[in-house]
């Protein structure tokens, strides 16, 4: 028997002959052609969000920097602060001490050394000749390093501005004073205001987070906190023995302006790869103005100084504060140098550490909980976060 059809209209579908199926892949093309054109409006504007997000960062950089180092300053001071507040003593009276300890440390400085120091400097200018008559005459009885050295200086001279043309530098150099002068008040008062909203910001971020990221977040930014501030303390360390055993140890070999040059060495200790070797040569240079023998034992003892700070001092005072390696200190010094500027160099090892961090807990999946909390000048209860 032969079986009719239930209908006799047929289903209509795609490729179907039925007066529906053109209609529907037509809205359906439509659809999709919408859906393309939206996403790529939306990936538009997220790109030139994120290009002009990074564009007003990079003008904002020196003050993105002020606030970093504020943040580094706040970790150094915080497990001291901390320390007091467990015996008694309030927060905002704490950061007070510590702030008088540092100025009471740069008026200790300013009553021992700077009177020995600018002696040393009256010494070095007195003897140095200015004018250009006297350049001539120092450098026609003067060989080597030294007649190079005269005949630059005398060049340099010559291209000195006189009378009126001298205005337009001072007024520079004043107005480059009051803008370090209120760098640092900006820095320090930052410091002295996120140690008290340092654990409000963290609840506010934290907050934002899934649950179950919560803890491990708070945990990774306690670890960042204790890298930083260990590895400002023992800075600290190792610009005072440095710049203590050197100026003695010039001062013994007959170096010239040796508390100068223990002070500067002291002082670059702050610039990593760059300033021991610039303290090095310095010394050494000013050595040949004596001998050549005085230059060979200024390198001598800049170079044990040197072996004694990486093989005795660095292990004990950092031992692994940071955690990273020469190789990357050296690439982020210069890059950190090339991006940012010269100042930014001071700041090349904390962004570093915080890098290397980030890379270690996301990347690398490790529990920033189960890390070793550095403790440099203060025990391991100290640096915990409260």
């Amino acid at each position: 028997m032969k079986r009719l059809p239930r209908s006799g209209v047929r289903e209509s579908g795609p490729g179907s002959g039925g007066p529906d199926g053109p209609a529907r892949d037509q809205d359906r093309g439509e659809d999709r052609s919408s859906s393309t054109a939206r996403q790529a409006f939306i990936a538009t504007i997220v790109a030139v969000a994120v290009i002009v997000f990074v564009l007003a960062l990079w003008k904002l950089k020196l003050v993105l920097a002020l606030l970093f180092m504020a943040v580094v300053i706040a970790a150094a001071m915080r497990p001291g602060v901390e320390a007091l507040r467990r015996r008694g003593i309030p927060r905002g009276v704490g950061v007070g001490i510590h702030y008088l300890a540092m100025l009471g440390l740069v008026a200790l400085f300013l009553w021992f050394a700077a009177p020995r120091a600018l002696h040393q400097i009256e010494a070095a200018v007195g003897s140095t000749p200015t004018s250009s008559s006297q350049l001539k005459k120092a450098a026609n009885h003067s060989t080597g390093i030294k007649h190079e050295f005269l005949v630059g200086l005398e060049k340099r001279l010559k291209k000195l501005p006189s009378g009126t043309g001298l205005i337009h530098p001072a007024i520079t150099v004043t107005r480059t004073a009051f803008d370090a002068l209120l760098a640092a008040f900006f820095v320090f008062a930052t410091a002295a205001y996120w140690i008290f909203e340092r654990d409000r910001t963290v609840d506010l971020v934290t907050s934002l987070i899934a649950r179950p990221k919560r803890k491990k977040v708070r945990d990774t930014f306690d670890l960042i906190d204790a890298k930083l501030g260990a590895f400002v303390r023992g800075e600290i360390l190792l610009i005072v023995f440095v710049g203590t055993v050197l100026s003695l140890a010039f001062w013994l070999i007959g170096e010239p302006y040796w508390l100068l040059l223990g002070i500067f060495a002291g002082v670059f200790e702050m610039v990593p790869v760059i300033g021991p070797l610039l303290a090095g040569a310095v010394a050494i240079g000013v050595g040949f103005t004596v001998s050549w023998h005085i230059a060979l034992a200024a390198g001598i003892v800049v170079l044990i100084v040197r072996l004694l700070e990486d093989y005795l001092v660095l292990p004990r005072v950092l031992g692994h504060a940071v955690g990273l390696s020469p190789l990357l200190v050296l690439v982020s010094v210069f890059a950190t140098a090339i991006l940012f500027g010269g100042f930014a160099v001071l700041l090349a090892i904390p962004i570093a550490a915080v890098l290397a961090t980030l890379v270690d807990v996301v990347v690398r999946g490790k529990d920033p909980a189960e890390e070793e909390t550095p403790t440099v000048l203060f025990s391991a209860q100290d640096t915990e976060a409260t």
